[in-house]
């Protein structure tokens, strides 16, 4: 049995120091059998016999009751055999028997309480152990930020939040372990890591994936592309599920085990595959500056496709893993990885931390960590975005979610109502399972809903690589870039509510198409935004609306909000240099056609100037209003009327 020395080393060494003096006087007993028994227990105890040793203990136990130092040592085998709740009866007994014992029992009694949810005793006995007179440093650090968890589960407790697990079914859960979710913002594909055990303690990781079909999920199967005879964990999807990431590690995995492509920079990396035309593509080392020497794993990947997060571990010499922390690593227009940063130290405190996950969203990141104040072990958190952009204190999810336990592999729902992750417990299937639950609801993300279509030419109907872009209309940032499929010209982002967006498409020799989604006003925030663009190639005579120009009611002055629609123009005319084009106002057919005339000229007079003004020059460009002499959908809603109430360019020269 392996001896448990982070908490307990302080008890060995103690009572190894007697094993040196055989004087009476050294011992809280002065009965020399006794002595004897116990010198020979610890000799058995310190070479690995352990039965033998409690044998010898009990006997000693006989000749003196009050013998402390026999339930302290039998104490430690206990918590070597995780027989924790027989480790904290002897110790009971230590102090019951003992009025003055050693300051580090009451240390080492409080740690296993502590791990064994008995919040109050442990609070009590960490108590006793700072009031002593002399402390170790590195224990009197321990003691206090227990001290504060013992103190914050109390009050948990007393304020329980409500906890509902519910199982995910046959379909997903079975006799092996599942755990480590990933789900596509469409909430249709939940991708997971399935742990079989194999001979001895040897396991097997792979990846397997269900797809729901009318509410309900299909029986998962293994994404076999992706897997290996080694082991796969901790998978994450891009927003549209078409880019995987995921954990492997090389340690012992020859180029002949793996392939040159599954290769490692030392411990554990991640890496990537591709779906193309309905199959991964082989997995691909994201290399550095993300991977190195040290231990990457538990990849998740922002909707904006602009951010891997990760956690990072560093290797000591004796291959063990020391404090783990979450870094993020930017990817620039090229398509590079940034050199990793660590977040802030609100999230980032001494510890280990585990199962990082940023919510599509892209405002609310879940993770689990133990060097928080929390219910004792690996607790989960959840921190918002601040308005500079940075990470805010992070919010322990309360009690029962988190128990004395380790909790992670959490993964909210992009509906942000539900949230999954993996338990043991009765009931299951066996093994850790998925099951749901609903969030508190100061745990939820922000509502998002998705945009989803295909772009292609308006003439011949095929499909178009088209390079598109998201604008956040109140901030005039760009806050999502990419391009839509070259094969199917498809492409997908999500939508955050209570934002309104522009969405700009662009392709050399097309006209750029333009439109905008206002997530504030809309009644359902969640429901997607399904549509196509149709490209229209540059030719004489195509008109385009300019959906993001925006105009005060009645009046002709730009709104800041139109600055990025009108500089996308801008660009569209100096990669077309010899184009020509006429700005066109139009109004609905409400009040004064005179007014109305004048108003949608004036307003295509202010694009004229505004373009003017950036370097345009005159000869390029004329302007005209048509008031309400050509709409495009009968006057007869306010719907309607909005769609008339336009701003357009027409080519009239190239």
């Amino acid at each position: 049995m392996k001896k448990n020395g982070f908490l307990f080393l302080f008890l060995f060494l103690f009572l190894s120091s007697y094993a040196q003096t055989a004087l009476p006087g050294k011992y809280s007993t002065m009965n020399e059998k006794a002595i004897h028994y116990f010198e020979n227990a610890l000799k058995d105890y310190k070479t690995g016999n352990d039965k033998d040793a409690l044998g010898l203990l009990d006997e000693a136990e006989k000749k003196d009751p009050d013998f402390s130092e026999v339930y302290e040592l039998r104490a430690n085998i206990f918590v070597d055999h995780r027989e924790f709740d027989k480790a904290i009866e002897q110790y009971k007994k230590v102090f019951e028997h003992n009025p003055r014992p050693h300051w580090e029992s009451f240390y080492a009694c409080a740690n296993i309480e502590l791990k064994r949810g008995h919040y109050e005793d442990s609070k009590t006995h960490f108590e006793k152990y700072l009031s002593a007179p002399y402390l170790d440093p590195d224990m009197e650090l321990v003691a206090r930020k227990n001290l504060i968890n013992c103190k914050f589960a109390i009050d948990a407790m007393q304020h329980p939040v409500d906890f509902k697990p519910v199982n995910m079914g046959p379909n997903i859960n079975t006799k092996a372990h599942e755990y480590f979710p990933a789900i596509t913002v469409d909430g249709k594909k939940f991708l997971f890591t399935r742990n079989f055990r194999t001979s001895g303690s040897d396991s097997q990781e792979d990846f397997y994936c269900s797809e729901k079909k009318d509410s309900v999920w299909q029986p998962a199967l293994p994404v076999s592309e992706v897997n290996t005879p080694y082991n796969e964990g901790a998978p994450a999807f891009s927003a549209d599920g078409k880019i995987m990431f995921f954990a492997a590690c090389s340690e012992g995995r020859s180029e002949l085990d793996y392939g040159p492509t599954r290769r490692g920079y030392g411990s554990c990396d991640i890496f990537y595959s591709v779906l193309v035309n309905g199959h991964w593509s082989k997995p691909q080392n994201v290399g550095p500056p993300v991977c190195t020497a040290d231990w990457e794993s538990q990849p998740s990947f922002s909707s904006d496709g602009k951010s891997l997060y990760f956690i990072r571990g560093h290797i000591a010499k004796d291959h063990s893993t020391h404090d783990k922390f979450i870094y993020v690593s930017h990817i620039n227009e090229n398509g590079e990885f940034s050199v990793p940063v660590k977040l802030n130290d609100k999230i980032n405190t001494p510890g280990q931390k585990e199962s990082v996950f940023i919510h599509p969203d892209n405002m609310t990141l879940y993770f689990s960590s133990d060097g928080l104040p929390g219910m004792g072990g690996l607790d989960i958190y959840v921190s918002k975005r601040q308005p500079d952009g940075d990470w805010g204190e992070p919010v322990n999810l309360g009690y029962p979610i988190n128990t004395f336990g380790d909790e992670n592999s959490i993964m909210a729902d992009p509906n942000g109502k539900i949230a999954y992750f993996a338990s043991e417990r009765p009931g299951g299937f066996g093994g850790l399972d998925f099951y749901y639950f609903d969030l508190p609801p100061n745990a939820r993300p922000e509502l998002i809903t998705y945009l989803k279509g295909k772009v292609y030419d308006a003439v011949s109907k095929k499909p178009l690589e088209a390079s598109f872009e998201l604008i956040d209309l109140s901030t005039q940032k760009s806050i999502y870039t990419s391009l839509s499929e070259r094969s199917s010209g498809e492409f997908f982002m999500t939508l955050t509510s209570n934002k309104d967006y522009a969405l700009n498409v662009s392709k050399p020799g097309y006209l750029f198409y333009s439109g905008n989604f206002s997530m504030s006003s809309a009644t359902d925030k969640t429901k997607p935004f399904l549509m196509d663009v149709p490209l229209q190639p540059i030719d004489t005579g195509k008109v385009e609306p300019l959906k993001n120009v925006f105009f005060d009611t009645d009046k002709s002055d730009l709104r800041p909000e139109s600055k990025a629609e009108l500089d996308k123009l801008l660009a569209f005319l100096s990669s077309n240099k010899t184009l020509k084009i006429q700005l066109r106002g139009h109004t609905d057919n409400v009040g004064d056609k005179k007014k109305n005339q004048l108003l949608s000229e004036n307003r295509a007079k202010a694009v004229y100037a505004y373009l003017v003004g950036n370097g345009i020059i005159k000869e390029r460009l004329t302007y005209k209003g048509f008031g309400d002499t050509q709409p495009q959908v009968p006057n007869d809603t306010p719907e309607h009327r909005q769609i008339n109430r336009r701003t357009e360019y027409k080519i009239v020269g190239k």
